[in-house]
């Protein structure tokens, strides 16, 4: 076996590591024509109360820390009461970079992983973050992710610059799930550079660390507009 094989395979039988959750729900929601979308009503009951149970739900799952607008603090805080796992609920930044950074100052240190997810993507299933903690748990970093369906172009002033090989693509979804110390250096790492990073895996990237990926679910979309919300409700529909 050769000794990567062999390491991988040493990892994969060691414990798997204390993991916790840091769920971004600190957004504006200007897309949502007014919407409060984390409060949204999906199913009877507000959006982030949908996200955080998967979480309080899921095994590979030990700690949550919940990092949202000033505005929002009680009513999460209040919602959430019920959840154990639920260590804070604490205001963001400026910039999710900024808040996924706060939410990770208050995970406890024993928590070697941390996965980040969209507080808007309530859907997300107890399957898809087991396998993605199990995967960073043996890679150091991994995320859920589903293949492209329609065709995608590159466009520069208003003309088709590119066409890449829609095989070779995939949507990448949430939770991104990483070593912790590898996060906090790589997301210090593109505010030094001032890189512009969209997601968490950006800034790993950046780093020069490969990110594993594995299997999404379609049903886990975001909700960023009001067309989203109904969407998620019909989807939910046919979870239950």
């Amino acid at each position: 076996m050769e000794f990567g094989k062999l390491t991988n395979a040493m990892r994969k039988a060691l414990p798997l590591k204390a993991c916790g959750a840091v769920i971004v729900a600190a957004g504006t929601a200007s897309r949502m024509g007014g919407i409060d979308k984390v409060m949204a009503p999906i199913g009877g009951e507000p959006m982030i109360v949908r996200t955080v149970r998967a979480f309080q739900n899921c095994d590979a799952i030990r700690q949550i820390v919940i990092v949202t607008r000033q505005d929002l603090i009680v009513p999460i805080s209040d919602l959430c009461h019920g959840f154990d796992k639920v260590q804070a609920v604490m205001v963001g930044g400026s910039s999710r970079q900024e808040s996924v950074e706060i939410g990770l100052g208050a995970l406890s240190s024993n928590m070697k992983l941390v996965a980040v997810q969209d507080g808007a993507r309530p859907l997300i299933t107890g399957a898809v973050i087991d396998r993605t903690v199990r995967a960073a748990h043996t890679y150091g970093a991994a995320a859920p992710a589903i293949p492209v369906k329609d065709t995608i172009k590159v466009v520069q002033g208003g003309l088709v610059a590119e066409t890449p090989d829609r095989s070779t693509l995939r949507a990448v979804q949430t939770p991104q799930v990483f070593d912790a110390d590898l996060l906090k250096g790589a997301l210090k790492k593109a505010k030094d550079a001032g890189a512009a990073v969209t997601d968490d895996c950006s800034a790993v990237e950046l780093m020069g660390m490969s990110v594993k990926i594995v299997e999404g679910d379609e049903r886990n979309i975001k909700v960023t507009t009001p067309m989203d919300l109904k969407i998620a409700e019909i989807l939910l529909e046919e979870m239950q």
